[in-house]
């Protein structure tokens, strides 16, 4: 009695389990409870409706991950603002496996694994994903995770809650891990930065500073440099780059190529083509043109074998002109086939160019103030950057950095003129970097100790006096005014030809007309006598003449 009982259990089990298999196959979720974020719709219960408050926490969980947050600090920031967990939502709604419960000790206690779970699941980009799970036997009621290949996945069955390129960034985002370290804070480009001679990964080096070293650093070395360093062996070169540039460096490149992309739209466009191996669309059409002639000329020799096995079989050709067409066709076959595969690719590298340069338009439409450069912003924009090795080119260190962005890759801009301005603050830093160098190398000889006063000269009056930094140039306030009074009396001067003598002399003064006060003196002299003579012949003209008065 007992065997027929199991195997009547058996029975039941396996119709259950085709069924549920059967539902899952043809798309319908297999789960009894909608997902967190979710709920069944009344009047179809295969299908999910948003539900807006859990809704708006699960986008919250994301956009967090994306401003660089770990699951145990986001489980951490909405146990503070007190958002119920998933199994408490549920319940109070009247689902979920805690429908029953009227009290909950703990209904703000996020976890890590539960937040990880929800950042995990493709169904909030709007799939439904069956058979995540199985049971071994209808004894054993633990389900048994099944691998990532055995999922059946059916995309666009209900509404998305996050887009997908937001949970294909949360994903990655996911994979490499941001520790904080002593500073007590996660560096947001951790698993960016790569070296361009080994690949490795660039790791992050940040000081408070000490005794031996009081200025503070942040920057990034070579990981297979410094590892090897640790083992007293050599390998790669030291790729250093400090964060500050780097920061600068990519927020300048964001903002330039988002300007240029949203301003030159078109242009933009072109360039992002020409870099893929269709560069117009008129070459697209041909190859969808040669794509389709392909194909059918592989559907005609399908049916050109098949004609040649019936004539072979009923003895119209022998066995040696079979053998040769067959190869002949095959051959021909086989080259189509190749040639086919490298048109779709072709073809679908074009549209999918189309769609990135729209998606980064998106992106770039998204972000108005570029002033600063926020976590968000690095995990929106940037797929990687290379890092090369530093080179010396006229006494200063220079270094290639190539910067990907995201759906669009290293885009190089047209570079524009620099203007008067541009060139003279290229001048001026160039002139700070070797100051810079000068400094350096004084501290490094030990001519120089950091707060301890040196000795400067003053540009102005030239006396000497202490100073704490090279940068005090005078002795005082009055010297500098003076000083710098002087530079731009320097810089209105100009070359005049005095008005009395001729001579070219230079002046400050735009109302200087004369080159001393002997010739000022003399023009006044001059301009007298001119005056005295125009008054003298004007009373002539006026007075009557001498013939007119004796008649009179």
């Amino acid at each position: 009695m007992n065997i027929m009982n199991e195997w009547y259990l058996r029975d039941l089990s396996r119709k259950q389990r085709t069924a549920i298999r059967v539902k899952g196959e043809s798309g319908k979720p297999t789960t009894n409870c909608a997902i967190y974020g979710y709920k069944k719709n009344p009047e179809d219960k295969y299908h999910w409706l948003i539900d807006g408050e859990a809704a708006e926490v699960v986008r919250r969980i994301f956009r967090l991950t994306i401003e660089g947050k770990g699951p145990y600090d986001i489980a951490r920031i909405l146990f503070d603002d007190k958002i119920e967990t998933p199994a408490v939502y549920a319940a109070r709604q009247g689902r979920g496996v805690w429908k029953s419960k009227e009290e909950f000790p703990n209904p703000y206690n996020w976890s890590g694994y539960i937040v990880g779970n929800i950042l995990a699941k493709p169904e909030y980009m709007g799939h439904t994903v069956n058979f995540r799970s199985h049971k071994q036997s209808y004894k054993d009621k633990t389900p048994v995770m099944n691998p990532k290949e055995d999922w059946l996945i059916f995309e666009n069955t209900h509404e998305a809650v996050v887009d997908k390129e937001t949970w294909e960034l949360a994903q990655k985002l996911r994979k490499t891990p941001r520790r904080h370290d002593t500073l007590g804070e996660a560096n947001p480009l951790t698993g960016l930065l790569f070296c361009a001679d080994c690949g490795a990964k660039m790791y992050n080096q940040r000081t408070r500073g000490s005794d031996t070293k009081p200025y503070p650093s942040d920057a990034y070395e070579c990981s297979t440099y410094k590892l090897a360093g640790q083992k007293r062996s050599a390998a790669c070169r030291n790729h250093h780059i400090s964060t500050k540039a780097l920061r600068e460096l990519i927020l300048n490149t964001i903002r330039t190529v988002s300007t240029y992309a949203i301003s030159n739209q078109d242009e933009f466009m072109e360039k992002v083509r020409s870099a893929s191996q269709i560069k117009q669309k008129e070459a697209a059409k041909e190859t969808k043109r040669k794509l389709n002639k392909d194909k059918k000329r592989i559907a005609e020799l399908d049916n050109i074998i098949k004609k040649l096995y019936e004539s072979f079989a009923i003895g119209r050709i022998t066995d040696e002109r079979f053998d040769t067409l067959l190869a002949e066709y095959e051959a021909e076959q086989k080259n189509l086939q190749a040639s086919v595969e490298e048109a779709e690719q072709r073809v679908s590298s074009f549209e999918e160019d189309t769609a990135r340069v729209e998606q980064f338009m998106e992106l770039a439409r998204k972000y108005t103030d570029f002033s600063e450069m926020t976590t968000p912003m690095i995990n929106e924009f940037i797929d990687k950057i290379i890092v090369h090795a530093p080179e010396k080119v006229d006494g200063d260190r220079v270094q290639e950095v190539e910067i990907y962005l995201k759906f669009i890759g290293h885009f190089e801009f047209p570079a524009s003129e620099l203007t008067e301005e541009e060139i003279k603050r290229q001048e001026f830093l160039k002139k700070e970097r070797a100051r810079s160098r000068e400094r350096y190398q004084k501290l490094k000889s030990g001519e120089r100790t950091v707060g301890v006063p040196i000795t400067q000269t003053c540009k102005c009056c030239g006396k000497t006096f202490e100073a704490r930094s090279t940068a005090k140039l005078f002795c005082n306030a009055n010297c500098r005014a003076k000083y710098y009074r002087q530079e731009a009396a320097k810089e209105r001067s100009r070359e005049i030809t005095c008005e009395h003598c001729g001579k070219i002399f230079t002046t400050t003064r735009n109302s200087v007309k004369y080159c001393s006060d002997d010739c000022r003196y003399a023009a006044q002299i001059k301009r007298q006598g001119e005056r005295k003579k125009a008054l003298r012949e004007a009373k002539h003209e006026q007075a009557p003449p001498e013939n007119e008065q004796k008649t009179a």
